[in-house]
């Protein structure tokens, strides 16, 4: 990345008019002994919205090789509809931030929450898993 700063959103997403990246159902398997939905499942669906954008950006594979802090903001429940919407916010050379927020909707409907937030970083890779540069942006 350019500067060594690293570039953060100037405002969340907004998700009454934004299009998720990826839009799923929490179920049972997904939780936790505490019955909730477990976090590392909740960062996992993070991990694969922000790869849909960072694999659009680099035309082809991209690594996650580091995330931002995480904090939980409220739990997810079994039944939950959860919106997880992801934006580039940043690219070098090889690498690319991506931001992710994650939504929840109670299964009986109702308002969306935000659950939590954080910024992945991946790098671009070719098919022998070596960093390349990113192609020219359109």
């Amino acid at each position: 990345m350019s500067n060594g700063a690293a570039p953060q959103p100037q405002a969340t997403l907004d998700p009454a008019t934004a299009q998720p990246a990826i839009r799923t159902v929490a179920m049972p398997a997904d939780t936790n002994p505490a019955g909730d939905i477990f976090g590392g499942w909740l960062m996992s669906q993070m991990d694969l919205a922000a790869g849909i954008v960072a694999t659009r950006r680099a035309k082809g594979r991209a690594a996650t090789v580091a995330v931002d802090s995480m904090t939980f903001l409220q739990p997810v429940f079994v039944g939950d509809e959860v919106s997880l919407f992801a934006q580039l916010t940043g690219s070098g050379r090889t690498s690319m931030r991506v931001f992710v927020e994650a939504w929840r909707r109670p299964r009986e409907g109702g308002e969306l929450s935000k659950v939590t937030e954080a910024t992945f970083v991946y790098v671009a890779v070719d098919s022998a898993r070596r960093s390349r540069p990113l192609p020219p942006q359109e």
